[in-house]
């Protein structure tokens, strides 16, 4: 990244002068000197990046690109680097106006972990001058493995050790930066102990060695582990440490005192620290389980701030002012204790010989607490009354407290004290207080008393509810259950009890137009977020609601947080097709020609998904068809192509069933059939067009009903025919009948309308005469003249029959 600008730079070179000019005081007078006769300068600011450690010459910029500048003007102007680091770790390379590596730089000896990195220099030219600023960033590489403290670490552990007990390990140091720095820790074996990575509030990171499985001594005494730390940079390094761990004797030996009863005698006026008499008990044991501390046993107060015994030597010491007139005689039970938790107990009788001495006595009259921690400066706490039975100067008492405490003490009358605040209070800071009041006489030795207040500062409702994050996302997957659980928000109040008591409301406000109530609801206790209703990602991506979070103070405090619900798709669509349309309509058929080589492209199947993300990736694949060895489906494009030459042997009909599946989980799929014809011309594909229309439940139905017209037609054409053939039979019949009964017929003459004859006679000027060798059909055998003609009528007279009577009709009337 380049950037130029031009500034006066008179006063800038004067300062820059000014300010180095105790190291390079010569250079520094020059340019000063140059900066005067400049009227302007011209600046400019490059930045580059480079690795640390790379080796002297390598490239670093080219500054004549980067500024725009020619070389000729840096070997003219004199370019030189200035640096306000004695070292000079980068060099200017004037022919070719490049910068290259002048020393070999280690970011960790530069910038320790000062992160990012910079060198700062300065290119000067002259005539005229000009100052350009370059800042060369050092990217840490990963050249430093992390390292541990110890080499090694010893461990002294208790075969008696609980499951879960913890151990302390030494972090490892790692000098590089970002990912290549320290990052995770394994240890190995783990058979017994396991590492837990903890985090301080600072946000540095320990180790922790954590106990899993207890120790047996008697099986194994020494453990060695192996604790490895590796750095995120690559190639990964990577530093050990081994740490050995001694299982320790369990004890099974309990202290014995020397005496069942000790006694001693003392002096009221003695000092405290006087030496009353030493206890002494022994332990078989040896090492740790045989080392006996001691302790005063169910002691009594009274006794304990009198007397104290030494845990290690069991020498009892006078602590308290004794006093002959309250006690003569003191009983003190003493226990001796090893490290295992042994015990035996003694009994210690100690006499006191009567001394005129008194202390003072502090009597507490009142006492507010708790007290609220808005109390105001000079709020009274307590009034105490403080006396001492001696007289005279031995009775005259002194009342005080800590100087580090924000109380203080107050004499109102003699023998009378108040105890005062002396600053402003803050129960998130300081909880309670202890308060040791001191009176001491002022006698010779003097004599004091402590009385110890324990003060509790009540909270006030002086602190809102805060979220650890302005803003909370939280992802849930589409079709999800009403009243699925979404999210938890969390707010801390730094208050207590009520004050503190964090309830959580949503804000119903809209946001971009939709409000948050019919999808969300948030348990008031534990801000708690569930789904009201299932969502549906095809319509909703994204909801934002506001969440309260209000603490039960009077006036209440509270805030706010955005938490932002991101719907995630499910796979709940199967993919559509698109084309080829299913129809029982209309079908298309795709036309295959048998020429057709390897590849041909037939057609394509087109689908989508609603879905999104990998939901919506869909896949083809060929599920069957009539010939699976033709064709083949584009796993991602969908489309049908040959797979080998078609031959005049392939089918003309080819059906393919064609599946389309998404790629989700689990995966949805649709079906399709395409229908192809194997055809070189569109009648061929004619021919067979209606084997595609329909499916075999229409060709079942198509053929029952041809097959029924056929019954029918045929039904109809053998009534027909029998019909026809019985008219025919009953005209014959007729005619037969006819013939026999004609010697019976009467005879009518006729005389056609049409005709006249020639003589104005009114006959026909000839007849002809019709003879019939058979009577049974109605063949004309000959026709002639004849001197008479006959019209004879059927009985119905509905149609002329003619006949000629002549010889032999009678006889011949059947040949």
């Amino acid at each position: 990244m380049v950037y130029v600008e031009e500034r006066n730079m008179g006063l800038l070179c004067l300062l820059g002068a000014a300010g180095n000019v105790g190291r390079v005081w010569k250079w520094q007078l020059r340019l000063l000197l140059l900066c005067f006769c400049a009227a302007k300068v011209a600046r400019a600011q490059i930045r580059y990046s480079i690795p640390e450690e790379m080796v002297k010459g390598s490239f670093v910029g080219n500054i004549v690109q980067d500024l725009g500048l020619e070389v000729q003007r840096i070997k003219l102007g004199r370019a030189r680097i200035f640096t306000e680091n004695s070292r000079e770790y980068i060099g200017l390379n004037s022919d070719k106006g490049t910068l290259v590596v002048n020393e070999r730089v280690d970011r960790e000896e530069l910038c320790a972990q000062v992160s990012p990195c910079s060198l700062h220099l300065q290119i000067i030219l002259e005539n005229p001058m000009e100052l350009h600023r370059v800042i060369v960033e050092i990217v840490d590489i990963n050249d430093n493995a992390p390292v541990f403290p110890k080499k090694e670490v010893r461990f002294e552990i208790s075969e008696l050790s609980v499951s879960a007990a913890r151990f302390l390990l030494e972090s490892a140091m790692d000098s590089d930066v970002g990912v290549n720095s320290l990052q995770t820790y394994t240890l190995h074996p783990t058979d017994h102990f396991a590492l837990k990575l903890q985090s301080r509030p600072d946000g540095t990171k320990y180790v922790e060695m954590m106990l899993q499985k207890p120790l047996d001594r008697e099986k194994q005494e020494e453990h060695k582990l192996i604790l490895t730390a590796f750095d995120g940079g690559s190639p990964q390094k990577s530093g050990t440490a081994q740490i050995n761990i001694v299982v320790l004797d369990a004890n099974d030996n309990a202290p014995v005192f020397s005496q069942t009863l000790y006694k001693a005698a003392l002096m009221e006026n003695s000092s405290p620290g006087t030496t009353v008499l030493t206890v002494s008990a022994s332990d078989e044991d040896k090492g740790s389980n045989g080392a006996v501390t001691y302790s005063f046993s169910h002691a009594a107060d009274s006794i304990s701030e009198l007397f104290t015994i030494d845990e290690n030597t069991g020498s009892v010491t006078v602590t308290g002012l004794l006093d002959f007139e309250n006690s003569k005689q003191y009983e003190i039970n003493v226990q001796a204790k090893d490290q295992g938790g042994l015990t035996d107990s003694s009994k210690v009788l100690i006499d006191i010989i009567d001394v005129n001495d008194n202390a003072p006595v502090i009597t507490i009259m009142s006492f507010s607490n708790p007290i609220p921690e808005d109390s105001a400066p000079e709020t009274v706490i307590a009034m105490i009354n403080i006396k001492d039975l001696d007289s005279g100067k031995n009775g005259q008492v002194r009342c005080s407290i800590k100087q580090d405490l924000p109380f203080r003490v107050k004499s109102s009358s003699s023998n009378f004290y108040t105890l005062v605040t002396d600053e402003v209070l803050d129960r998130e800071k300081v909880s309670g207080y202890n308060i040791t009041i001191t009176a001491m006489d002022e006698g010779s030795p003097p004599h004091s008393t402590n009385k110890i207040l324990t003060l509790r500062i009540s909270d006030v409702n002086d602190n809102a509810p805060l979220f650890d994050q302005h803003t909370y996302t939280a992802y849930v997957l589409e079709n999800n259950a009403p009243g699925t659980s979404i999210f938890a928000v969390s707010a801390k109040d730094n208050d207590s009890g009520n004050n503190a008591h964090v309830s959580y409301f949503l804000e119903d406000n809209q946001i971009n137009g939709m409000t948050p109530s019919p999808y969300i609801s948030i348990n008031s206790e534990s801000g708690t977020v569930h789904a009201v209703r299932s969502f549906d990602y095809e319509k909703i991506k994204e909801l934002q609601i506001r969440v309260k979070a209000q603490d039960g103070g009077s006036p209440p405090l509270s805030s706010n947080v955005t938490l932002n619900i991101v719907i995630k798709d499910q796979n709940d669509n199967a993919p559509q097709i698109l084309y080829p349309v299913q129809s029982g309509a209309s079908v298309v058929a795709e036309i295959v020609p048998r020429s057709a080589d390897v590849g041909y492209l037939v057609t394509k199947v087109v689908a989508v998904d609603v879905d999104s993300g990998q939901n919506s990736w869909l896949s083809y694949k060929l599920l069957k068809a009539t010939d699976k060895a033709l064709f083949d489906v584009g796993l991602q494009n969908g489309e049908i192509r040959t797979l080998r030459q078609v031959t005049d042997k392939d089918a003309t009909k080819q059906k393919l069933t064609v599946v389309v599946e998404d790629n989700g989980q689990p995966p949805r799929s649709a079906t399709v059939n395409v229908n192809v014809a194997v055809a070189d011309s569109f009648p061929e594909v004619l021919s067979e067009f209606t084997d595609f229309t329909h499916d075999k439940e229409y060709s079942e139905r198509l053929t029952f009903y041809l097959v029924l017209a056929l019954a029918v037609i045929s039904f109809l054409f053998i009534v027909s025919i029998i019909a026809i053939i019985s008219v025919k039979y009953y005209k014959w019949r007729q005619s037969r009948l006819y013939f026999k009964s004609n010697a019976n017929l009467p005879v009518i003459p006729y005389y056609p309308p049409f005709y006249a004859d020639a003589g104005g006679t009114g006959t026909l000027q000839q007849v002809y005469n019709y003879r019939t060798t058979d009577s049974r059909n109605s063949d004309l055998k000959d026709v002639r003249p004849y001197s008479e003609s006959i019209i004879s009528l059927d009985a119905s007279g509905s149609q002329t029959l003619p006949h000629v009577q002549e010889k032999g009709v009678g006889q011949n009337s059947e040949n």
